[in-house]
């Protein structure tokens, strides 16, 4: 298999990030985050990325055309020669479409697409439960990782607060956004014999296990 070319699936506080972060180190992929790419993009004033910033400026949704030619852009550069990580994108049916026919005209294809799954009510009490300190960022969470003193940071004692973003209202409301714009692209992957399902309840250690555990299965089937 002369490439790695991985897509991660999997609602909000599923662990994407933490399993992308980890396969970066497993097989030297780097790990693509749209949102990343778009910003450095921006800031480097490539075409695509000045384009994508006129619809950023008035707060727009940047074009699927616009992110599959950055994605494109990112998927051509040396490092990921080799192959790459990609979170956060595709997002919808016609994004997987359009990044499959133009992966397909540079000569590569999709290896594998991770679905990590993981309950509605799981993800709202991983992602509502976290505490942040303000200044710094330290993140505690109020099961998993609770301070020494409720509400207050170890380190410095500052009041920790909860984001916006985390309260449970409005991670209900993202959830609602995957169910029905991401979570079809289970069905198409499954369709193309792309997809592999990881139980994202388990532990990080235990996840990560079972992806590479999976990638090595998918490498002796190509050899073979």
């Amino acid at each position: 298999m002369a490439e790695l070319n991985l897509i991660l699936l999997g609602p909000p506080g599923a662990g994407k990030g933490t399993q992308a972060n980890r396969l970066t180190e497993d097989f030297g992929l780097p790990h693509i985050a749209t949102g990343d790419i778009l910003r450095a993009a921006v800031a480097a004033q490539t075409a695509l990325g000045q384009e994508a910033k006129r619809y950023m400026d008035v707060g727009e949704l940047v074009p699927d055309s616009v992110i599959s030619g950055v994605i494109l852009e990112r998927v051509a550069e040396d490092d990921a020669r080799d192959g790459f990580v990609l979170d956060g994108f595709p997002r919808t049916v016609d994004q997987a479409n359009s990044l499959g026919s133009e992966i397909e005209k540079l000569g590569r294809r999709l290896t594998a697409a991770l679905l990590i799954d993981v309950p509605d009510d799981v993800v709202v009490k991983r992602i509502s439960g976290r505490r942040m300190n303000p200044t710094t960022g330290r993140i505690y969470h109020v099961d998993f990782d609770p301070p020494k003193q409720a509400d207050r940071d170890d380190e410095d004692g500052s009041e920790l607060v909860q984001r916006d973003d985390d309260k449970e209202e409005t991670v209900r409301k993202r959830l609602v956004v995957y169910h029905q714009q991401t979570e079809p692209l289970i069905g198409y992957y499954e369709q193309l014999g792309l997809l592999r399902r990881f139980d994202g309840t388990a532990s990080p250690s235990e996840v990560h296990a079972h992806i590479r555990a999976t990638i090595s299965t998918l490498k002796l089937e190509e050899e073979l």
